[in-house]
């Protein structure tokens, strides 16, 4: 955190081009705000807090399941200056969870008006901890994430269609650990079958970002 706030440096992780570059125009018109980086993943989001130590990183909470997580935890070890500000639908309860629990600065509402939203930022960059009565809300009323990290590499593999044969090679199973692993992930998110486990998973932000497994760790 600068003590010198004259300025609020601000990281903007948006993957819409459209969404991006409006929330942009509009932070970038607030008084004593700058706009340093605009990038739509969060790939870029530690190398580019890095090279340009911007004080608040604002982030799409849809990025932030699976892998996004990690990049939040990285950013908080390489940089710990920056905070991260959420941006969340209070009807996502699921990605909003997740986020919750990967102990995020602020969470802000995307219903937010500009005015209020440049108030959060401020408070953020200044060491508060800003959180919208809503996304609480929200964050409380999903449920946590019963899946392991392996349980949640499996289920991300069916996401993508994959029969247990290519699951088993991709990940260094045998089919029939698979199979047993398909059978605890069905009977901890209470659903009929394997394509329902994964609609519950998606809702709940529990799967990999986008569906894509994890990296994979040895047996």
């Amino acid at each position: 955190m600068r003590l010198d706030l004259d300025i609020v440096r601000i990281l903007l992780v948006e993957r819409t081009r459209l969404l991006r570059d409006a929330l942009a125009s509009v932070l970038s018109g607030e008084d004593g705000m700058e706009v340093v980086a605009a990038v739509d993943g969060l790939d870029k989001l530690v190398p580019f807090a890095r090279q340009l130590h911007p004080d608040v990183a604002i982030v799409d909470v849809d990025l932030l399941t699976g892998p996004g997580l990690g990049a939040v935890e990285a950013l908080t070890g390489t940089v710990p200056g920056c905070a991260v500000l959420v941006l969340a639908d209070p009807d996502g309860t699921g990605p909003v969870r997740a986020a919750w629990d990967a102990h995020v600065r602020a969470f802000v509402s995307t219903e937010t008006s500009p005015g209020r939203l440049a108030e959060c930022i401020r408070r953020t960059a200044c060491g508060e901890r800003v959180i919208d009565p809503a996304l609480a809300v929200a964050a409380m009323r999903a449920p946590r994430n019963p899946l392991t990290a392996r349980e949640r590499e499996v289920l991300g593999s069916v996401a993508l269609g994959l029969p247990s044969t290519e699951i088993a090679d991709r990940l260094c199973l045998t089919k029939g650990t698979v199979c047993n692993y398909v059978s605890t992930i069905i009977r901890k998110t209470g659903a009929r079958n394997r394509l329902e486990a994964v609609r519950i998973a998606e809702e709940c932000g529990w799967l990999p970002e986008s569906g894509r497994p994890v990296p994979t760790r040895s047996r």
